[in-house]
């Protein structure tokens, strides 16, 4: 992220006295810096298998002036061009023409339902100069597109691998993000809110206002907007994903509050509690059949080069602490943050498993049930929403981590790839993962505004 180089020039224009004149000078010094900013930074020096795995290579950090920003414009999908898979798979599209589609769930009945969301406005994120550079990062990489607020239901009638029927189930929704559903209710996580809705399987449409049952952090700078839910085995419980209001608390603890999380919310009586801290962003969930362990990926903190710090997935431990802000990767402290806190440092749980630098993972599935070859059916799948702050870019793709007795074993395998043009585009960029029905992968891509599908060859 460009928090800390261009915040200590730019603070804010507010209560600036310029002349138009100078306005104008500040303003095309202000685009001609954020031009130059597209190609800046380090370059790694690492490939990204080395930050992967069980024993990931963790260098020392570097830190420069400008943060790197290397961005992968969005273009989407040319005609006759879509994602590649390994051989003994296949890919067709499962449906098109969405609306930044983001996370998926897959109903006992088969219907899929999409939260087609974007970022809510977050007015004190970034302001000034700094706020209207990151504006046009974010264009740049097709996360600028106002939100539709809405969950699609999809749904193949016939059973040929692409969804013939498409309905709005719900819409004037509050960026919506991670949904479940239990026992004939549909659990939905809004930026600010977990909200419930009565929806009987096979219904078509939520006409109901739906209940607020518990307040997520939100406000009005809610850096790591989404939610994610998933329910409990049992159906007794919900758990939500809460990522941190910065990079590494730049902004002070105090706008922490609640952030950075995993809460454990209990349906019946609406009672949450902190599950496990320490977490930067949180995402995808997914349950580990074997031992019974809930997993998460983790989006890791910038700006200490190309090279660090690795995503990771790891099992969510009861009241178990991941060292954000204060260290990374178990015990190496981030000299950034004050005061320092030895004391938390000496807790930090080492993640089970690297996902790269700056591989922006964020979907995650059980691959149970799965039709796909026997090589891919015991494992997680990872939706990987790819870099623009590492050289060269690193994840637009999913891959494949396998398990044995319950915990990861091997290196991540590629399983859909192609994202990235060979000049640097994005066709289009990985999200939320889910299994279907079927035994396939569906794969949301909120850049190509597609869901992709991932089956076994015929």
């Amino acid at each position: 992220m460009l928090n800390a180089a261009l915040a200590r020039p730019f603070k804010s224009t507010r209560g600036l006295r310029v002349s138009a004149k100078r306005g104008g000078a500040l303003a095309l010094f202000a685009l001609t810096a954020s031009l130059s900013l597209i190609g800046c930074g380090d370059m790694a020096r690492l490939q990204v298998a080395d930050g992967s795995g069980l024993t990931p290579t963790l260098p020392e950090p570097r830190s420069s002036l400008i943060p790197t920003v290397n961005i992968a414009p969005a273009v989407g999908w040319p005609d006759g061009v879509q994602p590649s898979s390994p051989l003994g798979t296949q890919v067709n599209a499962f449906a098109r023409g969405l609306d930044h589609p983001r996370w998926l769930l897959t109903l006992p009945n088969g219907d899929v339902l999409v939260a087609e969301t974007n970022a809510p406005a977050k007015p004190d994120d970034a302001s000034g100069i700094r706020g209207w550079v990151m504006g046009l990062v974010m264009k740049r990489a097709g996360a600028a597109t106002q939100s539709a607020n809405r969950i699609t239901l999809l749904r193949d009638s016939k059973g040929s691998g692409t969804a013939d029927q498409r309905f709005v189930l719900l819409e004037g929704l509050n960026s919506p993000f991670g949904m479940a559903w239990v026992d004939g209710m549909l659990y939905v996580a809004n930026t600010d809110a977990v909200v419930r809705f009565p929806y009987p399987l096979g219904d078509t449409r939520i006409s109901s206002a739906g209940v607020k049952i518990a307040d997520l952090p939100a406000g009005r700078i809610n850096h790591h907007w989404t939610k994610s839910l998933i329910a409990s085995p049992d159906g007794q419980s919900l758990y939500v994903t809460v990522g941190s209001n910065s990079n590494v608390a730049e902004r002070g603890m105090a706008a922490e509050e609640g952030r950075a999380a995993v809460w454990k919310l209990d349906i019946k009586s609406a009672d949450m509690r902190l599950f496990a801290t320490g977490l930067r962003n949180p995402n995808g969930m997914a349950w580990e059949p074997v031992t019974g362990a809930l997993w998460t990926v983790v989006n890791e903190r910038d700006e200490l080069g190309s090279d660090l710090v690795p995503d990771y997935l790891t099992s969510v431990v009861k009241d178990g602490f991941y060292g954000w802000p204060y260290s990374w990767y178990g015990d190496h402290v981030d000299v950034r943050v004050k005061p320092p806190r030895p004391d938390l440092v000496a807790s930090a749980i080492v993640p089970d498993y690297a996902l790269g630098p700056h591989t922006a993972s964020l979907g995650l599935a059980w691959a149970g049930g799965t039709t796909l070859p026997a090589a891919y059916s015991q494992g997680m799948f990872i939706g990987q929403h790819g870099s623009w702050n590492r050289r060269p870019h690193s994840g637009y793709k999913v891959v494949y981590v396998p398990f044995s007795q319950g915990k990861p074993s091997g290196l991540p395998v590629d399983v859909m790839t192609g994202f990235l043009s060979a000049d640097g585009n994005a066709y289009g960029r990985p999200v939320g993962v889910v299994m279907d029905k079927g035994g396939a992968l569906l794969v949301a891509d909120d850049v190509g505004n597609v869901i992709w599908r991932l089956s076994a060859a015929r």
